[in-house]
């Protein structure tokens, strides 16, 4: 071997040997992670800001729309310029970026509403802390949480622990949730109390028991997200409360999908346990998971609603168990509650189904509802007990409460069998001699009874009928019952009208009603006929949120109206500025109700129109001035107003 040989191998050798050393380097350079600190201590900052603090364990339980923390412990110093790294979330079987079931979370420099996204916020060696903000809209459910950490070249690694994984929950304290509620006290009622009492009896002898919903309490939560796992609901629609809750109504009951409790009504409870037996959620919803998900017996009505409220509760959603006295059951969706005799007068029992219960329990949840025209959010009717079929499905709601306060049926979730509950009127039928049944007797106040459920902050029983119904036999009333009775299988019960001849507009002027002063608005009616009309007016002005969940009414009127032939009559109302001044919340939102009937005719009048107090502009004029030129130091002796103008400018 030559030399020259001997020197070239020799350069080769140190040549791959400096390669080697160079990858070795740059690997021991490479960051990587020791440990996740999730910060879940029970009296920590995450689960105390969320309002998580009082579920059992020191896991990571949140709530979406909301920052959080976590801190990495890393091989070395976090480099800005040079590394990379940045987090996944993951839920369900199949996690996809697209189904928002799978969340990559960079890092990013300031922190913005309403997206996914990381900031440093802490540094100490090799330790940094971060700041996580969800999105108010996220997928609720448990999440696996993996950091992963990127080399200059392109080279990864990712770390999960899965005892690290993330409990995501909805969020009744972020104004972006749809589930959000404002008032403080009804919060700790609704979300955070884990004791209720619901009743039961008659109307006249009403009944109240104290149950334990015991949400909080050690393996609720696992139990609770069990049931959510074992629904049909897919994890992309985890995000949205109406479908959860519809999902949670039917999962409660065992009819047609094995569900947590098995009805039984029959007396014979053996093999279970007597309906009156249970005093609270935990045992049943620890069962229904110990035993891999077979129902357990026996539930009624207020099993179920006792049941769904610790679920629902535990999920985030504001809920409560509410019990309707003389509560009807329509069973053909004629809107009534009917009762056949034959021409004797002896009761037809193959037709008489419907019935009226002496109390029937069921559930208001509370959310915005973007997906009904507005007005309609707030409570919403939920109904777990086993009655009738939705689609297919024995479960009930989410109603509208406000849809079935006003007769408007044809709004989902099955607002026909809830509005027939509370205020359907008991319809006496005779078969005649040659078959035909004749409409003989109408109850009108026969159904919807002390509609009651826990007070907020007491045990008081709150009579929450109003909210269900307006006063027993006014106009309004009436109107709301003959609206709803026209979509129903049996639409001529009462006279129809005799023409629809009479119009009403509400019209706004110009840019509308202005802040700080009295909303003067213009309604607009007008006679097609050649004959004179008459109606009243009925007035109702309520506060909204921008998401259509109304806060509460601020000012009631009656408008006598008298039209002559063929006239078009222009009116003004005025909302003064004393009812609403202290009654306001973001966007100064309203929602004007008219409703009314045309006395000659029976014509029902109704409209809904929602209008903003305009706000005025605040702009800041900097005027030119020479002492701008001044040093930055003089700026300060500088009379504030000699260079900057406040205006207010054209109200928008």
């Amino acid at each position: 071997m030559t030399n020259l040989t001997v020197s070239y191998n020799l350069n080769l050798t140190i040549s791959s040997l400096t390669l080697s050393f160079g990858a070795v380097l740059m690997w021991a350079l490479m960051l990587s992670v020791y440990s996740v600190d999730l910060l879940s201590s029970k009296t920590g900052q995450n689960r105390m800001e969320h309002h998580t603090d009082r579920y059992h364990g020191n896991e990571l339980i949140i709530r979406r729309g909301q920052t959080f923390q976590i801190e990495l412990d890393l091989s070395r110093p976090f480099n800005s310029n040079t590394d990379k790294l940045h987090l996944d979330l993951k839920t369900g079987p199949l996690p996809m970026v697209s189904k928002n079931t799978h969340v990559i979370i960079q890092l990013v420099e300031e922190l913005e509403d309403d997206r996914w996204e990381a900031k440093i916020v802490e540094r100490n060696g090799n330790r940094i802390k971060l700041s996580v903000n969800s999105h108010a809209k996220a997928v609720i459910g448990q999440y696996k949480l993996t950091v992963t950490v990127e080399s200059p070249k392109g080279e990864s690694a990712t770390t999960h622990d899965p005892r690290k994984d993330i409990v995501m929950l909805f969020n009744p304290w972020c104004e972006d949730d749809t589930v959000y509620m404002d008032d403080e006290e009804e919060k700790k009622e609704y979300v955070l109390n884990d004791t209720g009492r619901l009743y039961y009896g008659t109307e006249k002898q009403i009944g109240g028991r104290t149950w334990n919903y015991g949400q909080f309490l050690e393996g609720m939560l696992e139990a609770c997200l069990y049931v959510l796992e074992k629904s049909e609901v897919p994890p992309p629609g985890r995000g949205d409360p109406v479908n959860v809750v519809r999902v949670i109504s039917a999962m409660i009951n065992s009819q047609d999908d094995n569900g947590v409790l098995a009805g039984n009504w029959s007396g014979n409870y053996v093999g279970g346990v007597s309906p009156t037996a249970w005093n609270g959620s935990v045992e049943i919803l620890k069962k229904y998971q110990k035993e891999g998900g077979l129902p357990v017996k026996y539930g009624q009505c207020w099993v179920f609603s006792g049941v769904t409220t610790t679920v629902l509760r535990c999920l985030g959603i504001p809920c409560r168990s509410v019990t309707n006295f003389q509560s009807a059951h329509d069973t053909d969706v004629s809107l009534t509650t009917d009762m056949y005799f034959d021409e004797n007068m002896e009761p037809f029992d193959e037709l008489n189904t419907d019935s009226v219960w002496n109390f029937h329990v069921w559930n208001d949840c509370w959310m915005a509802r973007p997906d009904l025209p507005p007005g309609n959010g707030g409570w919403q009717a939920l109904d777990a007990t086993p009655q009738e079929t939705s689609q297919g499905t024995f479960r009930c709601g989410p109603a509208s409460v406000t849809a079935i306060r006003t007769g408007q049926v044809y709004l989902k979730y099955d607002t026909p069998f809830i509005f027939a509950e509370v205020n359907s009127d008991k319809i006496y039928w005779q078969r005649n001699l040659d078959g035909i049944f004749t409409q003989i007797q109408c109850e009108k106040k026969a159904v919807g009874h002390c509609i009651s459920t826990k007070a907020v902050g007491s045990d008081e029983r709150d009579d929450i009928t109003h909210l269900y119904k307006h006063t027993e036999g006014s106009e309004e009333e009436r109107i709301a019952v003959e609206t709803a009775s026209r979509y129903g299988t049996k639409p001529d019960v009462y006279s129809t009208s005799r023409a629809e001849d009479v119009s009403l507009e509400v019209k706004l002027e110009g840019e509308g009603p202005r802040m700080g002063a009295d909303a003067q608005l213009t309604i607009v009616m007008t006679n097609l006929s050649s004959q004179a009309r008459k109606t009243t007016l009925h007035i109702q002005v309520a506060v909204m949120y921008y998401t259509g969940v109304l806060k509460g009414t601020v000012k009631k009127d009656k408008m006598p109206v008298a039209l002559k032939p063929n006239e078009v009559k222009t009116m003004e109302w005025v909302l003064p500025y004393h009812s609403y001044q202290d009654q306001l919340v973001d966007q100064a939102a309203l929602m004007l109700t008219l409703s009314g009937r045309v006395s000659e005719t029976q014509q029902v009048l109704a409209t809904q129109t929602s209008f903003r107090l305009r706000t005025p502009d605040l702009r800041i004029e900097v005027r030119h001035s020479l002492a701008l030129t001044q040093s930055v130091t003089g700026i300060q002796d500088i009379p504030f107003p000699s260079f900057v103008n406040l205006m207010v400018n054209k109200a928008v």
